[in-house]
């Protein structure tokens, strides 16, 4: 999608600190971090939100799964939450599938 911010930061057209990188997804630390360690995972193919996750790109959020316990490993976090907000009501800013890895604190819950 042309007018994706994700899209766009894995074309690299707009810039972010990554923190991994392979040829199904991309992991950057958030802008705003929320917590100590946070961390994006995206697909680099475009799809909306959880939502929209069905039999032909199931395997690319189990890779990302596999990417999230890689990197949290490497940070040294081996404590965390992971997030991912489906639709405006639940928080949703960026209509593009992704996970927000948080760590470092403790996690309240109810969350929000």
């Amino acid at each position: 999608m042309s007018d994706c911010l994700f899209c766009k930061i894995v074309k690299g057209d707009i810039p972010s600190n990554k923190v991994y990188e392979d040829e199904l997804c991309l992991a950057f630390y958030d802008i705003d971090p929320q917590a100590p360690t946070h961390f994006l995972v995206i697909p680099k193919t475009h799809i909306g939100s959880v939502s929209e996750v069905n039999e032909e790109n199931a395997a690319v959020v189990a890779h990302i799964f596999t990417v999230i316990a890689k990197v949290t490993k490497e940070l040294g976090v081996d404590s965390y939450r992971v997030v991912s907000n489906i639709g405006e009501q639940a928080g949703q800013s960026v209509f593009h599938l992704h996970f927000h890895v948080l760590g470092g604190r403790d996690m309240t819950w109810p969350p929000g």
